[in-house]
């Protein structure tokens, strides 16, 4: 597992029931741009992320999709429709090619059954997701969308960002649509305050890449709402 960060789901667990549960699935791979899940098929295998990136997003009925989550190394996905039998609730793909195991349904409830203390990690893994949730949620109600974007972008640079001479690098496919769905906010609003950063040299846009020249001004517009870096 490459590059599991501290917070994800596989590293909460030990050696020994890491082993346990991804040699319970069946390894493979997908390539970029790949759709595990789309939102309502049925439930029918859990997918444990090994390397590379996922987006989640949901979809209402206006077609308005909204950016959930990134998930990277380490982490879990479709266990909740495992666990509760109901269609997928939300859309996944991966935007880098990505080494997993999958674990059908059952096979992975059984594991919990055998594994009490995966059950455990599983339960405070997703209790973690919640609190994170609602804190984004009251962010997006209190703060302005330059400040909520400097947050997320310092998140996405915590948990998958590298350091390179030109600063902190971001590598990953992510439309300004896609950071305005993850911030609450609307494209053009963030297409005028990457434009901003980028005028002021914080911030250099690349294909694929988003370069982090000067941190700490988005630290100090970050500076009055709450950060968790284990979330983007």
């Amino acid at each position: 597992m490459s590059g599991s960060a501290d917070g994800a789901f596989l590293a909460r667990l030990t050696p020994e029931d890491r082993e346990f549960l991804v040699g319970a699935g069946r390894p493979g791979t997908s390539s970029a741009g790949e759709t595990l899940f789309r939102q309502g098929d049925p439930s029918t295998h859990v997918v444990l992320l090994l390397s590379g990136w996922v987006k989640v997003t949901l979809s209402s009925g206006n077609g308005h999709e909204a950016l959930l989550a990134i998930r990277g190394a380490g982490d879990v996905l479709g266990d909740l429709a495992a666990l509760d039998a109901k269609p997928r609730s939300a859309t996944i793909r991966a935007l880098t090619p990505l080494r997993v195991s999958t674990l059908a349904a059952d096979r992975f409830v059984r594991c919990l059954h055998e594994r009490p203390q995966i059950a455990i990690a599983l339960l405070a893994h997703n209790g973690d997701r919640l609190r994170r949730s609602d804190t984004r949620r009251m962010e997006q109600g209190a703060y302005r969308s330059p400040e909520r974007l400097a947050v997320h972008l310092l998140r996405l640079a915590a948990q998958y960002g590298t350091a390179a001479e030109e600063g902190v690098v971001i590598e990953m496919r992510l439309s300004q649509q896609e950071l305005a769905n993850a911030i609450g906010a609307s494209r053009e609003a963030v297409a005028r305050a990457l434009h901003v950063l980028r005028e002021r040299g914080v911030l250099l846009t690349r294909r694929r890449r988003i370069v982090i020249a000067v941190p700490e001004v988005l630290h100090s517009m970050a500076a009055s709402m709450p950060f968790d870096a284990d979330e983007p």
